[in-house]
């Protein structure tokens, strides 16, 4: 039997207004799996993947990713662990002052890269996201939907074994989704764990991945985790 890739046990997370957003969450991811999380604006999907990513600590509650107990503060290892990790963001934290390709090759120079390696692992990681024609420009001439698919590139270029992606298609139209899905799903198919936050049901349904549902957005005492059977 693997041992998860993901454990979450009984999990709490209250901000100082008092406001819920995630309560007594449990759940298992195992190695190589695609996850969906579903549910609408505030559900808790975005801060469940940040307590994932380790920038938010859970407010009780157990969260062990990778064999590493994240709630409890090792820094060197959380340290290690992020280097494990891609993850796409809803605010994309690009470098506004570095090109696109910049952008995407400082993700492998940070690891011990040398730049012109890093440079040319930028550029094919950019085309298959269809941006091969913006590697030279700056961040701030590119439109959202194009600033979502360089965040996607950063997160993919390290090949990591565990990518936390967080509405990675919410700027993007139809035809670029299913791109991008497509990088995704090879990912997938090559062992990458992935745990992808969504909103949009026509996913859940288009893909045969395992879907774990947020209900109730931000109550205390309703925030519960299902199953959802994709259909169609």
């Amino acid at each position: 039997m693997n041992e998860a890739m993901i454990e979450m046990h009984h999990v709490f997370k209250t901000y100082p207004s008092q406001i819920s957003a995630l309560s007594d969450i449990t759940l298992e991811i195992l190695p190589g799996e695609f996850a969906f999380i579903v549910g609408p604006s505030g559900s808790g999907k975005s801060t469940l993947l940040r307590i994932l990513f380790c920038a938010e600590r859970p407010t009780s509650g157990e969260v062990v990713v990778h064999g590493i107990h994240i709630t409890q503060p090792d820094f060197k290892k959380i340290y290690q662990l992020r280097r494990t990790m891609g993850i796409v963001s809803q605010d994309f934290k690009l470098l506004r002052d570095r090109t696109v390709n910049e952008n995407v090759a400082f993700a492998l120079e940070i690891t011990g890269h040398i730049r012109e390696e890093a440079k040319s692992k930028a550029s094919e990681i950019l085309r298959r996201v269809g941006l091969e024609e913006r590697e030279g420009d700056s961040i701030l001439a590119l439109s959202a939907g194009e600033q979502q698919r360089v965040a996607i590139a950063r997160a993919l270029v390290n090949s990591p074994p565990l990518l936390l992606a967080d509405e990675p298609t919410g700027n993007l139209d139809a035809r670029m989704t299913l791109d991008v899905m497509e990088i995704f799903t090879d990912l997938h198919q090559k062992g990458t764990t992935i745990v992808f936050a969504t909103q949009f049901t026509g996913l859940i349904k288009r893909y045969s991945y395992r879907a774990i549902r947020l209900l109730d957005g931000r109550k205390a005492d309703s925030h519960k985790v299902e199953e959802v059977k994709a259909t169609g």
